[in-house]
């Protein structure tokens, strides 16, 4: 993307408190956007839970392809207390994840200064590692079924999908990735390879062919349940981990609250090809009872802009937003808790575009 170019986002803020985080993230964008000097142009949909009582449908006719033509879309939460579970998920952010096809879902996990983790002693040099999860295969390809259901001899089945080309566009991906990011330069592939002996089992081969061109990338294997343990014993230990759809859903949860939580974990679900769109999104939900309250934390929303503008290829501005969320993290909020940060969600929002210029 050349220093013309629009960048163009759609914006869905969502359920709940979705609408007010997402504010707080296109304030920053915009902000960051006239410094830097590129045009930045944004649209809001109202797809989420409300509309969708309102109208029966998650999507309307039409919707991905008006998606499509957005370099990115930015997403404040999903799920709404009037809606059943898996509706809205299955609905909206699992049918753009496959519809757009976003193999890649990008967690950093970073522990911002003035940020507390759960664990003992550990600094903010000692949590910085990535997950990157492959974002379209697995279990959640939706391969299943039931037999007899509903009866005492009901059988289920759920079928976990791997393909050569999913996991090698994934692990592919991953060296890049860990090639770019020029830290330790350790990829870790994360597995059960010992139980899991056919899908898995494909996973390590693909990983052991790709790591062959790589010779500066070193490559690594974890169990998932030993990654689980190491993560909160070692985390420094971490450079990049790569892993199924499945073990990167569940690990990434930890790797929130290792950083602090929820409040200040962000994630891209990432189509990486010339064109593809991506979607950006704090990783908490969206918390309907403080809806209204200004007292939602938008440094997640934020952090999620951070990671938009630097797949957008605007990596200046990207380190200018993050080096403005540690600024607001470690010298003004008290806390990242909702209603405990010493300011409300669009005070937040304000300190991070002052501290833009710092």
């Amino acid at each position: 993307m050349s220093s013309n170019d629009i960048l163009k986002v759609a914006v869905i803020g969502g359920d709940g408190t979705g609408p007010e985080v997402v504010a707080e993230g296109v304030k920053v964008l915009k902000a960051v956007a006239k410094l830097e000097g590129f045009p930045v142009e944004t649209k809001e949909f109202d797809y989420g839970g409300k509309r969708y009582l309102a109208t029966g449908e998650v999507l309307p006719e039409g919707a991905i392809q008006e998606l499509s033509q957005f370099d990115s879309i930015l997403l404040g939460a999903i799920g709404h207390p009037d809606v059943a579970p898996g509706i809205l998920e299955r609905g909206l952010l699992l049918q753009m994840r496959f519809d757009f096809d976003q193999y890649i879902n990008l967690r950093p996990v970073k522990l911002f200064p003035g940020v507390e983790t759960p664990l003992a002693g550990k600094k903010p040099e000692d949590i910085d590692f990535v997950v990157v999860r492959e974002n379209t295969e697995d279990l959640y390809a939706g391969i299943g079924g039931f037999l007899k259901k509903g009866t005492a001899d009901e059988v289920a089945t759920q079928t976990a999908i791997y393909t050569r080309k999913g996991c090698e566009r994934c692990i592919r991906w991953a060296f890049e990735y860990t090639r770019r990011r020029d830290r330790k330069k350790q990829l870790t592939l994360v597995a059960k390879t010992n139980v899991l002996t056919y899908g898995h089992d494909l996973w390590w081969r693909t990983f052991q062919d790709v790591a062959r061109e790589y010779p500066d990338i070193k490559p690594d294997y974890n169990h998932v349940d030993a990654c689980c343990m190491w993560m909160v014993k070692n985390p420094e230990y971490y450079d990049v981990i790569v892993t199924t759809n499945m073990f990167g859903d569940i690990i990434t949860d930890l790797a929130g609250i290792l950083q602090g939580g929820m409040g200040v974990a962000a994630g891209g679900n990432i189509n990486p090809e010339p064109g593809g769109t991506s979607m950006f999104e704090p990783m908490g939900g969206s918390a309907p009872k403080y809806t209204g309250q200004n007292v939602i934390n938008p440094i997640a929303t934020i952090s999620a802009v951070a990671m938009l503008l630097e797949q957008a290829g605007r990596q200046s501005a990207a380190d200018r937003v993050m080096k403005a969320i540690q600024l607001v993290t470690g010298t003004k909020m008290k806390s990242q808790a909702a209603g405990k940060m010493g300011y409300g969600t669009r005070e937040v929002g304000d300190l991070v575009v002052e501290h833009l210029n710092a």
